[in-house]
């Protein structure tokens, strides 16, 4: 046997296995061709440069040559992959269980994550749902509210007796101790009780005092302290109450309104917000029913979820999450079922704007960026530049293409208005 062999041994819409041996003969080529190499251009002590004897280049240089055969051998059965199928890959192909023994074939592994060929069968026909919730005073109030918030200033509470409560901000300092005796500089905080800002068995001490006072106490980290090692672990710590302060809300008038636009009454704030509300729950019913059809379609073909798609699309989180090294793989299982449904929801678009030449043009593109550039007041091209450097291009391009393909698919289907 003188030619490179390729097994596969496991595959996927989205990957292929493969087990390849590279024969003795094909080895023993190469690393003449290395010691040629070698001999030509090193110039070793005794011998005028490109005539040293090639047993000699052997012994001066095997680590060298074996490493010259191992990249010559995996370059050309990677050749030899490409050129034996239609593999379109989407990454570096990944190469494990490597055996490399000398007067023995070469034999690895190869993992080649390739792009998903997926046909749909069916694609239209459904009977979709979009419900609009309506918007209530209330949800008009608490925005109202939360606006307030914004606005509010801290007040000092003064008179004898005060004790801080939840929603006050108090300014404190909390020192570690260690039989009595600090154990590092004294750390002073402001926070606002019950935020979450502090461990709640702080907040419960720092309740018990007034302004002035100080106490030494013990405190435990909560069952649910993201650090499992350090659940429940208990301390000694003086802390020491400065003083209190409690929200001092704006009136809500005219003026009041004109501080977020040109609002000239606050009927016309309220008019704004419900407006902006009932806009989102617009788009929460679009994307519901989005997610219906999507549903409808997974159901409708089968469509698989590759396990190379599921565990690149956990990694990618876990990255993005800062997860652990040593918890990433109980996070992968967690998460594995949100990765999954990620993974059917991006071969069924992208299915779909294969066969339909749905993909984002350079024009729609253009435009859309031309459109984003007027609400911003700037220029087009400027804002191009911007997009381009930031490399958030490719992610506009796909939201485009996301776009088109959606707007096909649900005319394809019925979408009736629910009643909320």
């Amino acid at each position: 046997m003188t030619e490179i062999t390729i097994e596969t041994t496991a595959q996927d819409v989205a990957s292929r296995s493969l087990r390849v041996t590279v024969p003795v003969e094909k080895l023993a080529a190469a690393e003449r061709r290395a010691v040629k190499e070698y001999a030509r251009q090193v110039r070793l002590p005794g011998f005028r440069k490109g005539h040293a004897p090639e047993p000699v280049v052997r012994r001066r240089f095997g680590s060298e040559i074996k490493q010259y055969v191992l990249q010559d051998a995996v370059r050309e059965s990677w050749d030899t992959i490409l050129k034996s199928g239609d593999l379109k890959p989407t990454a570096d192909p990944q190469i494990s269980n490597l055996s490399f023994e000398e007067g023995q074939p070469l034999a690895f592994d190869v993992l080649v994550e390739v792009r998903p060929s997926l046909e749909l069968a069916t694609t239209g026909g459904f009977t979709l749902t979009r419900t609009i919730e309506p918007v209530s005073d209330d949800q008009v109030n608490e925005q109202v509210g939360k606006l307030r918030e914004q606005k509010a200033t801290w007040v000092p509470i003064e008179g004898d007796g005060v004790r801080p409560k939840p929603g006050q901000l108090v300014s404190v300092t909390v020192t570690t101790l260690e039989n009595g005796e600090p154990t590092a500089p004294a750390s002073p905080h402001s926070l606002v009780l019950g935020d979450g800002q502090a461990i709640p068995d702080l907040e419960e001490r720092i309740m018990t005092l007034s302004p002035g006072e100080t106490v030494e106490a013990e405190v435990k980290l909560p069952e649910d302290h993201p650090d499992e090692a350090r659940r429940g672990e208990a301390r000694q710590v003086r802390i020491t109450l400065h003083d209190v302060k409690e929200q001092a809300l704006p009136e809500l008038d005219d003026a009041f309104a004109g501080e977020f636009g040109e609002f000239a009454s606050m009927d016309a704030l309220r008019t704004a917000i419900r407006e902006d509300l009932e806009a989102e729950a617009r788009r929460t019913a679009d994307s519901a029913v989005r997610d219906q059809l999507i549903e409808k379609l997974v159901a409708a073909n089968d469509v698989p979820t590759p396990p190379s798609l599921v565990a690149r699309l956990s990694a990618a989180y876990a990255e993005g999450y800062q997860v652990p090294p040593d918890q990433r793989e109980a996070f992968a299982s967690q998460f594995r079922p949100i990765a999954e449904a990620q993974v059917r929801r991006e071969l069924v678009l992208d299915a779909v704007a294969t066969a339909h030449n749905l993909q984002a043009t350079e024009a729609d593109l253009d435009a859309r960026i031309a459109e984003m550039a007027a609400a911003r007041g700037t220029e087009p091209g400027k804002l191009y530049a911007q997009l381009e450097q930031a490399k958030r291009l490719p992610e506009l391009e796909r939201q485009l293409t996301e776009e088109k393909t959606f707007t096909w698919l649900l005319e394809q289907s019925t979408v009736s208005e629910g009643a909320a």
